[in-house]
């Protein structure tokens, strides 16, 4: 199994107890910091402006004790051009991680929610995956590829929702749910894809020849397989530890 980076955001936790696989890279965002904490998970990394954070980690050095409860930081500018979690993505990104598990990416505010989605499609876009967990349910994004589902007992009413991100969504196709497409052109601006259903005891599939999709199914189905057709990009860009170069004058030293 590829090594996966578990991120910890600022956001809503709900009812979720994320569970850290053995080997994973932590990295806590900012305020994701202090939520990890109180599920008993140590991050390995923090990293942020520690604008929505109560106690500033400590400082990892050389020589430390992996017990000690340091962990390495990542300190940023609050004006800058980036939100906290991609930053974070990059971190994992950076150790030749493409898995990515995100908790506290949904709820409060809907304007970082929607960052986040945008960055699944980024990180598909890169050649990865990114699975944002939230309220019952996980979203995530495939690039000119497919997620395979096995065959499962997922209660009905409990949705599988498909959306093209890119203007436009080439070839796709959806087997074993409730409503399946063949190779079928959409756009980014009709949601023909909502309110799909699993069928029980049957495997399933979503693909796309040339695009973006966004997937959200329920949390309690089992994790899917995935294949990406983008490249492997060796960067998800640099951390951007600058401050903004577009700061209105009104706001700068």
């Amino acid at each position: 199994m590829s090594k996966v980076c578990m991120v910890f955001g600022a956001g809503s936790y709900y009812d979720e107890s994320p569970v850290v696989p053995q080997g994973a890279l932590v990295v806590a965002a900012d305020g994701g910091y202090d939520h990890a904490l109180a599920l008993g998970i140590r991050p390995d990394v923090a990293i942020g402006d520690f604008d929505s954070i109560s106690k500033t980690p400590v400082l990892h050095e050389d020589g430390d004790d992996p017990a000690s409860g340091r962990v390495s930081t990542i300190a940023l500018p609050a004006q800058k051009d980036e939100t906290d979690m991609p930053q974070a993505v990059k971190v994992g990104w950076n150790q030749g991680i493409r898995v990515f598990h995100i908790f506290g990416g949904l709820g409060g505010r809907l304007d970082h929610a929607l960052a986040n989605l945008q960055m699944l499609a980024d990180i598909a876009r890169h050649g990865g995956i990114g699975f944002l967990h939230g309220d019952g349910c996980v979203a995530t994004a495939v690039t000119d590829g497919e997620i395979r589902f096995p065959a499962n007992q997922v209660a009905a009413r409990r949705m599988v929702s498909v959306f093209a991100h890119s203007d436009r969504a080439l070839g796709v196709t959806i087997r074993g749910l409730k409503y399946e497409t063949d190779s079928v052109d959409w756009t980014n601006s009709h949601a023909l894809g909502v309110s799909n259903e699993f069928l029980p005891g049957i495997p399933s599939s979503i693909s796309v020849r040339e695009g973006t999709l966004i997937v959200t199914y329920p949390v309690e189905a089992p994790q899917p397989q995935w294949r990406s057709g983008a490249d492997q990009a060796a960067s998800f860009g640099a951390i951007d530890d600058r401050r903004s170069e577009l700061l209105s004058p009104l706001f700068r030293d």
